[in-house]
């Protein structure tokens, strides 16, 4: 009996084997059939080998698949460009970019057209670790509300709308970041231009959705007040 199970056991290995190994052809699979195979290149016009690890393969990948990767490292200036040296014109900390990106994303995610004041303010409660919008938090104005006002004020988008990849910015949102970068400008600190400052740009434009959707959820001047005077503080910087 031991002796039977055994060649029954061995009997049933040998056919999962040749099952896992069978082709299209339902005939056993040779070495052969996995050596690297002979490629007609259409846009070499030579045969050439591929494989993983084929040297021709790496290189030609190398040569025709590049990945490419662009970062801004600076927001759009809707002025001609400040009466100062290149060297002395402020730069957006890297929060301000990541925060006006994700303001963009969320224009995108609500197909709107454009990307509003109330677009960037939402950006800066996406990105979250910044001081602007733990303020923001710690006076009951969050994500969630600043999107339920923008709906409420801009309405829902068509359903079959796609917005462009990047939607332009509306003559406020543009405003926004103007007065951000010259406040900068006008202090005597050589440091970034933060997400405050961003907030306070949106807050300046009154008549702007993102200045109504703020003071609606409670946000007056009495607490832009107090976040210049956090920002006009030597060495203030965003965590």
């Amino acid at each position: 009996m031991a002796v039977q199970a055994l060649s029954t056991v061995a009997a049933t290995s040998k056919g999962i084997n040749q099952l896992n190994y069978r082709g299209p052809s339902s005939s056993v699979c040779t070495r052969s059939a996995l050596e690297p195979k002979i490629l007609q290149c259409q846009w070499l016009g030579t045969p050439i080998k591929y494989s993983l690890q084929s040297k021709n393969f790496k290189s030609l990948l190398s040569k025709h698949c590049p990945i490419r990767a662009t970062v801004s490292f600076s927001l759009p200036y809707g002025k001609p460009e400040p009466a100062v040296s290149i060297e002395k014109i402020p730069k957006w900390s890297s929060k301000a970019i990541k925060s006006f990106a994700m303001g963009e994303l969320e224009a995108r995610k609500l197909k709107y057209p454009t990307t509003g004041t109330e677009a960037l303010l939402m950006g800066i409660l996406i990105e979250g670790t910044n001081f602007a919008s733990k303020y923001l938090r710690a006076n009951g104005i969050t994500l969630l509300k600043v999107r339920e006002e923008t709906i409420k004020i801009l309405g829902k988008a068509d359903l079959f709308y796609f917005s462009p990849e990047h939607p332009p910015l509306t003559e406020d949102a543009q405003k926004a970041l103007d007065w951000a970068l010259d406040e900068k400008l006008k202090s005597s600190d050589n440091g970034e231009i933060t997400t405050t400052h961003l907030l306070l740009g949106v807050w300046s434009q009154q008549g702007s959705t993102g200045y109504k959707i703020l003071a609606a959820l409670g946000f007056n001047d009495e607490k832009a007040k107090e976040l210049e005077n956090v920002i006009s503080e030597p060495g203030f910087v965003d965590d």
